[in-house]
C-alpha cells in the first residue's frame, strides 16, 4: 500500500517527540530533519519538501508549543495541518457538473496509466452517485482499446458509444455528446488516446477534441507509480491542457507515494479521486485530510465506514441484527457476514486505516485466505448443521474437513470463534433489552482470535 514505508517511519519520529516532556528547538530540528529524509525516499519533489519543512519549522518553533504542556503532539498537529495543506486543503474534489446538460468529462494521460479503466471506474462511481453516464471510446489508434471500454464499460452497466477505429476521434467525441442527449444521458465521459511519451501531435488531438465538445472537466489520469515522472507529466499536459483535476491510479501499489504529494503542490490542481485496486469498484474521492492521516499512520477510519456502508447491504444487516438479539444467530449468518466484510476489499488496507493498528501491521500478519477456508468449511455442512452446529461430532467433522481441504484444528478454530462471538451477543442483548438499537455484529462475531491470523 502506498505510503506505507513512510507511515511507519513518521510514527517512529513522532513516538520519539511525544515522549518527551519538554522540547528543545534541537528537538524539534532533528524530528524535521527525519521527515524530510522520509518524504524524499517516499519520492516527494525536493522543492516541494524543502519548502514544506521550512513551513513547518517555522511554525512549531512558536513560543506556544515550545511552552505547551504537549509539545510533542503539538508538533504533530502542526505536520498534519501542513500536510493537509499541501494536499490541498478543503478543495472540491467532486466533478462538477455543466448548467445544460450533459456535462462532458475528458480524460487525459500517457498511454499505460490506466486511463480506460479509470473510464469505467468512474462511470460506475457516479453511476452510483445516481448519475446517468455514458462512455465514449475515442482512443482509435491502441489495439483493442475500443474492445476493452466495452468490456468494462458492460462490467459496470455503462453504455458505450463507439464508431470504430476509422473515424476521426474528434468526430467520435462530437456523436457520443449528441448521442447523450438523445438518450438522456446527462454525464460523457470521453477516454482519450495516449502515447508512450507527450508528442505534438497527441497534444493537437486533444486540443481539437477539447474545442469541439468544450468539457466541463478535463482530468489528468496518471500512475502514482511513476513517482516524479508524474510531476513532470502533469506540469506538461496541465501547459498545454489546462486540466481542472488529477485522478492517480494504482495507489494502492507498490508506491512510494510521492507523486501524490508532489502533483498538487507543483500544478496547483486538485487530485479528485485515486484508484486503489484493481476491481471496477476500487476508486476513491480524494480526501487530503483522510491522505494525510494515512501518510502519519494515524488511519482513515472514515474510508472505512464509507466503505462498510457501500458493500454491507443495509436489510442483511438489519436481518442479521435481529436474529443476534433473538439468540438466533448461526453458521449460515455466519457466513454471510464473511462475504460482506470480503466485499469490502483487502483485510491488509481495512486495517491500515484503523487508528492504533495503521503502521503496526505487515503484510505476514493478515491471512487474506482465512474468509475463503471460513466459506469453504461452513459450505461443507448440510443445511441443519449449520443452523445447529452443536450437533457437530467427531464423524462429521471429518467429512467437512475432507470436504473444505483443512485441518480439524482449522474447523475447530472456526467454531470456538463463533461461539465466542455469539456468547458474547448474548450479552449484548442483555444490554440492549428495553433498547431500539441496530447491532451488526460483522466484526465483534470473530471473537478473540480473529481468522485473519493474527
Amino acid at each position: 500500500m502506498a505510503f506505507e514505508g513512510t507511515s511507519d517511519k513518521m510514527q517512529g519520529i513522532f513516538k520519539k517527540l511525544r515522549s518527551k516532556g519538554v522540547l528543545t528547538e534541537k528537538d524539534i530540528k532533528d524530528a524535521l530533519r527525519e521527515v524530510k529524509l522520509a518524504l524524499l525516499e517516499a519520492d516527494v519533489n525536493f522543492k516541494v519538501v524543502k519548502d514544506f519543512i521550512k513551513t513547518v519549522e517555522e511554525r512549531a518553533k512558536g513560543q506556544e508549543i515550545l511552552s505547551s504542556l504537549t509539545p510533542g503532539q503539538q508538533v504533530v498537529k502542526v505536520v498534519n495541518d501542513e500536510l493537509i495543506h499541501l494536499l490541498g486543503d478543503e478543495e472540491q474534489i467532486s466533478i462538477r457538473y455543466s448548467s445544460k446538460p450533459p456535462t462532458v468529462i475528458m480524460l487525459l494521460g500517457l498511454q499505460g496509466a490506466g486511463k480506460t479503466t479509470m473510464a469505467a471506474k468512474l462511470a460506475g462511481y457516479l453511476k452510483k452517485e445516481g448519475k446517468k453516464p455514458m462512455l465514449a471510446a475515442c482512443d482509435i489508434y491502441r489495439p483493442a482499446a475500443v474492445k476493452q471500454l466495452e468490456i468494462v464499460g458492460k462490467s459496470v452497466d455503462v453504455p458505450v458509444f463507439t464508431m470504430g477505429t476509422d473515424t476521426d476521434p474528434v468526430v467520435i467525441a462530437q456523436e457520443a455528446v449528441k448521442q447523450a442527449v438523445r438518450s438522456d444521458c446527462g454525464i460523457v465521459i470521453l477516454d482519450t488516446a495516449g502515447r508512450l511519451h507527450i508528442d505534438e501531435d497527441m497534444m493537437d488531438e486533444l486540443k481539437r477534441i477539447r474545442e469541439a465538445t468544450n468539457p466541463t472537466e478535463i482530468l489528468l489520469v496518471v500512475d502514482a507509480m511513476t513517482g516524479q515522472d508524474a510531476v513532470n507529466v502533469a506540469k506538461q499536459f496541465d501547459s498545454d491542457m489546462e486540466v481542472t483535476g488529477v485522478i492517480l491510479t494504482k495507489l494502492d501499489g507498490d508506491t512510494r507515494g510521492g507523486a501524490a504529494i508532489s502533483i498538487r503542490a507543483v500544478t496547483g490542481k486538485p487530485i479528485k479521486f485515486a484508484g486503489v485496486g484493481e476491481k471496477v469498484t476500487d476508486i476513491e474521492p480524494f480526501h487530503p485530510d483522510r491522505m494525510a492521516s494515512r501518510i502519519l499512520g494515524m488511519g482513515d477510519v472514515l474510508s472505512v465506514i464509507e466503505k462498510a456502508q457501500a458493500a454491507i447491504d443495509q436489510d442483511t444487516a438489519e436481518q442479521m441484527a435481529s436474529r443476534m438479539l433473538a439468540s438466533d444467530f448461526n453458521l449460515e449468518d455466519y457466513l454471510e457476514q464473511m462475504k460482506q466484510v470480503k466485499k469490502m476489499g483487502s483485510m491488509q488496507d481495512l486495517l491500515q486505516m484503523i487508528p492504533g493498528v495503521a503502521g503496526k501491521i505487515k503484510d505476514t500478519d493478515i491471512d487474506e485466505k482465512a474468509l475463503d477456508r471460513v466459506e469453504a468449511m461452513i459450505n461443507s455442512m448440510t443445511p441443519k448443521e449449520r443452523r445447529n452446529p452443536q450437533i457437530l461430532d467427531a464423524s462429521r467433522k471429518r467429512r467437512i474437513v475432507r470436504g473444505s481441504g483443512v485441518t480439524i484444528q482449522e474447523l475447530n478454530q472456526m467454531l470456538k470463534q463463533f461461539e465466542q462471538g455469539r456468547a458474547m451477543m448474548k450479552q449484548l442483548t442483555g444490554m440492549a433489552k428495553g433498547k431500539k438499537k441496530r447491532l451488526f455484529g460483522g466484526l465483534g462475531g470473530f471473537g478473540g482470535k480473529n481468522p485473519f491470523g493474527f
